[in-house]
């Protein structure tokens, strides 16, 4: 046991995530109401870990979801297959009016000192219908799991979600797997069905079952409950605060062995300072601090969450599985999209220092 973890030496898959599928809608620094022409980024915070420990670090992952028999469907279809994700698919039938439908994210990337602009389009989506019994635990977890995520995006999409994760996280303890949850507090999620109140007391149910939880000092604050730090922390970079919280946090769930996050200050929306720390087993982490030069900054936080999963899977030093997901979610704020374009080369080099000069 390694990190507090019993995480299975092997298994069919090394991860599987339960999320909804998504496509991003990306008109790049144009704002939404001029844009004349987008890019199309298949996503979902859920599934983008699996993608990113399939395509970046070579592991083998699968993603739970729902998938609609439409032409948008087969497009975010062959974008799984394309990151090397197997798919456990509940199909739906769309009617040619108005749904079930894949959700749409409308997101434009600003600029400077115009921010990103995130809204969307979730009516009749597909994967807020999953619901407990939906899913075939057995054929899952058939060939062995070592790792089963999922996060509150998923959560926040309808009264039944949820207990599906619920049910899932359930299922992958009986099965020997590691749980994991990244809390991804939504607020325009969560208020069209409950708001605060209720995504605390679903988030509160679905971490008795977890593991590993990552997710920021609002995150603790809004989707559990958990106090703030009687101190205020000097900067955005200033772990202190988070590992107070830590403390709380583990005081309501002992169970809970790893608990990580990132660190960021915003300085323009093309440039943050970027860090991340984790608590694992009783043992602080930190990275180091570096300037990022944003091309895209959604994923970054899924791209630590996998680099971090691959470290602690692989056996890494704590240390250094905090830098490898530190060192991914930083190169993947420089590629276009929510999955990564990195390869583990360029991690491995990045997380022991490397630089940003050419390579010949």
């Amino acid at each position: 046991m390694k990190y507090g973890l019993n995480i299975p030496p092997d298994g069919a898959l090394d991860l599987v995530s339960l999320g909804a599928l998504i496509h991003r809608l990306d008109p790049g620094v144009v704002p939404f109401r001029k844009a004349t022409e987008c890019l199309i980024h298949v996503s979902g915070g859920e599934f983008n870990v699996a993608a990113n420990l399939a395509d970046c670090f070579h592991m083998n992952t699968g993603i739970i979801t729902a998938m609609v028999n439409y032409p948008i469907g087969d497009l975010i279809a062959e974008r799984v297959r394309a990151m090397g994700v197997k798919p456990y698919y509940r199909h739906f039938e769309h009617n040619g009016v108005n749904g079930p439908n894949m959700a749409t994210v409308y997101c434009d990337r600003g600029f400077g000192v115009r921010s990103p602009v995130v809204f969307y389009n979730r009516s009749n989506e597909a994967a807020a219908q999953l619901k407990p019994g939906d899913i075939d635990w057995n054929e899952v977890f058939s060939g062995g799991v070592r790792w089963f995520h999922s996060g509150g995006i998923f959560a926040a999409l309808s009264e039944t979600t949820g207990e599906l994760i619920i049910e899932g996280m359930q299922a992958a303890k009986a099965n020997g797997a590691v749980t994991s949850f990244d809390l991804n507090y939504r607020a325009k999620l969560w208020n069209i069905w409950g708001g605060q109140k209720r995504a605390s007391a679903t988030l509160n149910r679905i971490v008795e079952n977890v593991d590993v939880l990552v997710g920021n000092e609002e995150d603790l604050q809004l989707g559990l409950g958990i106090p703030g730090p009687e101190v205020a922390a000097k900067s955005k970079l200033d772990p202190s605060t988070f590992f107070a919280m830590i403390d709380k946090a583990v005081d309501k769930y002992p169970h809970i062995k790893v608990v990580a996050t990132t660190l960021r200050e915003v300085h323009s929306t093309s440039h943050h300072s970027w860090g991340a720390v984790a608590w694992i087993d009783g043992e602080t982490c930190t990275s180091p601090i570096c300037e990022l030069h944003i091309y895209d900054r959604v994923g970054g936080g899924d791209g630590f969450a996998s680099g971090f999963f691959f470290g602690l899977l692989t056996g890494e030093e704590p240390e250094e599985a905090v830098k490898l997901g530190w060192a991914h979610g930083s190169l993947l704020t420089t590629f276009p999209g929510d999955t990564t374009m990195a390869t583990i080369e360029q991690v491995q080099a990045y997380a022991k220092g490397g630089s940003a000069r050419i390579q010949r």
